[in-house]
């Protein structure tokens, strides 16, 4: 009875995750360009990676001159899986507070797929990036749906927009 519902289910988690076109989630864009927060200042240079050498505008990640709006636009595809909150709730995805710094599935109280568990990633700006772009190609055989953001700006945006507000910081000496 519910087998028919499964292409169904695919197309709509798709559009809730944006489908990596450009649009954001619904809602009032009005909303999020009412409160612009102060911009993120933080600069890393990036190490080379598999991910940093498939794209181009990732060979330096900064922070510099996020647009905090566009990144609160994108971030709203990530919210019908992730909250921000301190203390927040899990929901499909695990609750993003602290987890800039943080080892890749480090939250106990979350199933994690054993392909995340495994990888030894650290949740600095590289690996948020590539982690954004594309988490197939990061962690393949992850359980994250998330088709990617292809647009370098979008994940600078939206990577600013969750340190700032879960109150993050980048360590300047990361690489």
């Amino acid at each position: 009875m519910l087998r028919p519902l499964i292409p169904v289910i695919s197309v709509l988690a798709l559009a809730a995750c944006g489908n990596g076109s450009g649009e954001g989630g619904t809602g009032s864009q009005a909303s999020a360009q009412a409160e612009t927060p102060a911009p993120v200042q933080q600069t890393v240079e990036e190490t080379a990676s598999p991910a940093a050498e498939e794209s181009p505008a990732s060979a330096v990640l900064s922070l510099d001159g996020a647009d905090l709006a566009n990144g609160a636009r994108q971030y709203r595809r990530c919210q019908s899986c992730h909250t921000l909150a301190e203390g927040g709730r899990h929901t499909i995805g695990p609750n993003l507070h602290g987890v800039i710094g943080a080892p890749a599935a480090g939250q106990s109280d979350f199933a994690y797929s054993p392909r995340l568990r495994e990888s030894g990633l650290v949740w600095d700006l590289e690996t948020l990036n590539a982690w954004i772009e594309n988490p197939r190609a990061l962690v393949p055989q992850n359980r994250m749906s998330f088709v990617g953001l292809r647009n370098a700006e979008d994940r600078r945006d939206v990577i600013a927009y969750i340190a700032q507000e879960t109150g993050a910081t980048f360590d300047e000496t990361d690489e």
